[in-house]
């Protein structure tokens, strides 16, 4: 089923950009670049290398004349350049100014036949939540996808995820846009994969009391596997604040277990309460007359990389994956 966004969501242009080859950047992009260029529009562009040269070779001495910026979205912490790129939109309707930001998702690598999560599809639900979290900011966003790189499935998703998209008549409204509530409520309804047979941690809680002790046990999992300092308390506040929703919002007792992949630690915490979360629930920043208890699921998906969610009829299961190498840097906050 097709969905309706809300009116201010269907004022916020989200274009896809599908490229087939160095010659559709050349035939779409570069030209919508020109005259962006020739009305004094500006454009910001968050894109790969690749995608850059290409620009800049086609474009010749106008290409300085746009800007130019880090790949929006973080190789390692998706919920992270999510909350990056609407911080610098709120930054530039705050500052009285509009841009069209052009991004460019780095999430190109083809994932392993075992791979514990698929990052790509995963980064599907920021790019239908964010046709309401970056709404109010009065600048378009184009998203460019390469379709040499992904499965033809994940790209039509792609398109149904835009309410525009260009193509060689130029940018164009997308009859078949499914909404976000839509589709994030589709994808919690999907099962999560199969837990490994063997797990490292295995706790069942009743209540908050035993958080402490909790706290312990993922702090010692986390170092034992090599995390820093840093890393580790990333571990332990994104799943205690998963944990503790569980416990208040849930029904008890809320079952933990926690595994790892090579260098990555997953954890998924199930309780039995069957209380839907909210699709959209931790995609957008809670304001600040928001109770803390609602930052809990939001704060996870700044601090993990991928965050997954199974509501069922009878239980509520959340999934966190910690790479190694993306859980040491610098968090959203």
């Amino acid at each position: 089923m097709t969905g309706h966004a809300s009116p201010v969501a269907r004022d916020f242009v989200h274009a896809a950009l599908i490229v087939d080859s160095d010659d559709t950047l050349r035939s779409r992009l570069v030209p919508a670049l020109r005259r962006s260029v020739a009305a004094h529009e500006r454009v910001c562009l968050l894109v790969g290398a690749h995608v850059e040269r290409v620009v800049r070779d086609a474009l010749g001495s106008l290409a300085d004349r746009l800007e130019w910026g880090e790949r929006a979205t973080s190789p390692t912490r998706l919920g992270f350049a999510y909350e990056r790129l609407r911080r610098y939109l709120a930054a530039q309707h705050a500052a009285g100014s509009s841009v069209h930001v052009i991004t460019e998702a780095d999430v190109s690598a083809e994932p392993g036949s075992d791979a514990p999560v698929d990052r790509a599809t995963a980064h599907l639900s920021y790019e239908s939540a964010c046709g309401d979290a970056y709404a109010d900011y009065g600048c378009a966003v184009t998203c460019l996808w390469d379709s040499r790189r992904h499965p033809a499935v994940l790209i039509e998703s792609v398109r149904t995820l835009h309410n525009h998209e260009f193509t060689e008549n130029g940018r164009e409204p997308n009859s078949g846009h499914v909404a976000s509530a839509d589709y994030l409520r589709r994808r919690s309804e999907i099962p999560l994969d199969a837990m490994p047979p063997v797990v490292d941690l295995d706790v069942r809680l009743v209540d908050l009391d035993q958080l402490t002790p909790l706290r312990g046990a993922l702090r010692g999992w986390a170092e034992a596997r090599s995390f820093d300092a840093d890393a580790t308390g990333d571990v332990v506040v994104a799943v205690t604040e998963v944990a503790t929703n569980g416990l208040v919002h849930g029904a008890p007792p809320v079952r933990l277990r926690g595994w790892h992949h090579r260098d990555m630690l997953v954890v998924q915490v199930d309780d039995p309460g069957g209380h839907r979360i909210p699709p959209a629930a931790g995609f957008h920043r809670p304001g600040s007359a928001d109770r803390v208890g609602g930052r809990g699921l939001w704060l996870a998906r700044q601090l993990a990389d991928v965050v997954t969610v199974h509501c069922g009829e009878s239980s509520t299961s959340v999934r966190l994956h910690f790479p190694h190498a993306g859980t040491h840097g610098q968090p959203a906050g």
